[in-house]
């Protein structure tokens, strides 16, 4: 394929995912459900050139970004006050997934050898950052929840790469030190938090001194990639380090970022994550050709391969729910035996984290990184692709229905956040208030800004009748704000009026609307 056709391709590429998207919000299913079998359907067409993945560079150009965006947007008091059950899943469930499949391969195929058996665990242990992000997103979880996932999805893929590079270093030399392992995974991930410290601390550096928007978004771009080939040139983990790097700089946007930086970042990283994830799934449909002419067809891998595959895919699955309800059970019983506190184990809890193991394109880029010349490869490929494919089209597509038949939709959480919004707004104004008050107040007596003290005044006083009886003045409030947005949009069409009858200069018309916008985004938020 020319360079030319290669490009024509991936516009052909964008215009299917806008449809695919359109799709999936209208029949309300998971984009990378819809994004995965637009790919499988494109790879199926007859004309359709013969797609294959590099899985170093796939890691490479998408893995350093996501991760970061992933990270930057953590709520870290929520992954901090959690960590512990995060690892709990982000090693000890990848852990126990790659040693249940590993057994259970070798039940099925007691031919292949034991570190290809736990190779292929490891391949699929690791539940995808991407995939559950790109499902997660719609839906309303309970903090801790959303927050167990989020934080899972972040490490998880360290631990299982970790695992998987010693199961094909155990095969191709048929040597494995279990101490000697554990020892070497202590000192990959130690030192890609560390790789990852030290990237965040020089780019937090270098973005103080930086005044322009454009260059600090490019610099956290940057810095993700920087972090990822830093720790893996270093040999320890790129993914944490990428990951430490982006939870530092999140917890520093607030200070160190300007307001229009951080609206402009969150508008860049939008748009590129979406993009990113949604070409990254209609790749993995698009591997399906590539998988299958390396097992020698569709009747070939169904002949020989179909039993192994449907072990794999049931022990993936079954190992989750296993982990998850007996690491609850063992917390009742410390609880009740008093030796730790904190919240009842809710089994409707572990049953919808037990589904929502979606698996994506590190499992496939793991699984096409392995050399040709290990046996049980053929095997490998189509059980990755077929977890791939059952977890995120049949978990990813009823994990809602069953978030919501088991009632945890986070409803009494969002009545909590109401609460303190609503508190924090009256401090804020009050707080505001007072400044003006001081500011505006001249020896004499008189008022230097008496429009600013009663426009801030007003604001003080709604805020605190707000606080006291919501539901009373929220009406006023959406009215008030309706009326507004009705007054910008007045004020917009005359602007366009004035520019469209050239009586004043792109230039104005690009500051005067920018002021518009950001009090329409205000307003908007508000009149609903």
């Amino acid at each position: 394929m020319s360079a030319s056709s290669q490009y024509e391709f991936l516009v052909v590429l964008l215009v299917a995912i806008l449809i695919l998207e359109l799709m999936a919000r209208r029949l309300h299913l998971p984009p990378a459900a819809a994004f995965i079998s637009g790919g499988i359907a494109l790879a199926l067409m007859p004309g359709v050139p013969t797609f294959s993945i590099d899985p170093d560079l796939v890691l490479l150009i998408f893995m350093p970004p996501l991760l970061m965006n992933g990270a930057y947007f953590t709520v870290w008091r929520e992954f901090r006050e959690n960590l512990s059950g995060i690892l709990l899943l982000a090693l000890g469930a990848v852990a126990f997934t790659t040693l249940a499949v590993g057994l259970a391969v070798k039940g099925l195929v007691p031919g292949l050898p034991w570190a290809i058996c736990f190779a292929l665990g490891a391949i699929v242990s690791p539940p995808d950052a991407v995939a559950a992000e790109a499902v997660l997103e719609r839906l309303i979880l309970p903090p801790r929840m959303s927050a167990l996932l989020q934080g899972e999805s972040l490490l998880n893929d360290a631990s299982g790469l970790v695992l998987f590079r010693f199961a094909v270093a155990a095969a191709l030399t048929g040597v494995f030190n279990t101490t000697a392992a554990i020892g070497t995974f202590c000192l990959l991930s130690l030192g890609g938090a560390a790789v990852g410290l030290l990237v965040a601390w020089l780019g937090l550096i270098v973005i103080r001194r930086l005044n322009d928007s454009e260059l600090i978004i490019t610099a956290t771009l940057l810095l993700a990639t920087a972090s990822y080939i830093g720790g893996e040139h270093l040999h320890v983990s790129g993914v944490l380090a990428t990951v430490t790097t982006g939870l530092v700089l999140g917890s520093h946007q607030h200070a160190d970022f300007t307001a229009t930086t951080r609206m402009r970042a969150h508008a860049f990283w939008k748009v590129l994550v979406f993009l990113l994830e949604s070409i990254l799934f209609i790749l993995i449909g698009l591997s399906l050709r590539g998988v299958l002419a390396r097992v020698g067809g569709m009747q070939s891998a169904a002949r020989t391969l179909v039993i192994p595959v449907l072990g794999v895919i049931a022990v993936v699955i079954l190992s989750r729910f296993l982990w998850l309800f007996s690491s609850d059970l063992v917390r009742r019983c410390a609880r009740r035996l008093r030796y730790r506190k904190g919240t009842e184990p809710s089994y409707r809890v572990a049953l919808v984290m037990s589904w929502a193991g979606m698996r994506g394109v590190v499992t496939l880029a793991a699984a096409l990184s392995l050399p040709v010349s290990l046996p049980g490869r053929d095997l490998v490929l189509v059980s990755a692709f077929a977890v791939i494919l059952v977890t995120v089209l049949l978990q990813g597509t009823t994990l809602g229905p069953l978030i919501r038949l088991m009632r945890l939709t986070g409803a009494n959480e969002q009545i909590v956040h109401q609460k303190s919004e609503d508190l924090a707004w009256k401090r804020m104004t009050e707080a505001q208030y007072k400044v003006i008050a001081r500011l505006s107040r001249q020896s004499d007596g008189s008022e230097r800004h008496p429009r600013l003290l009663e426009q801030y005044g007003y604001r003080a006083r709604v805020a605190a009748q707000y606080t006291t009886d919501r539901d009373r003045h929220k009406p006023q409030k959406i009215e008030h704000f309706t009326v507004l947005l009705a007054a910008i949009n007045a004020a917009r069409a005359e602007l366009l009026r004035m520019h469209r009858a050239g009586e004043i200069h792109d230039r104005i018309l690009r500051e005067l609307e920018r002021e518009l916008d950001l009090q329409q985004m205000v307003a908007e938020s508000h009149s609903s």
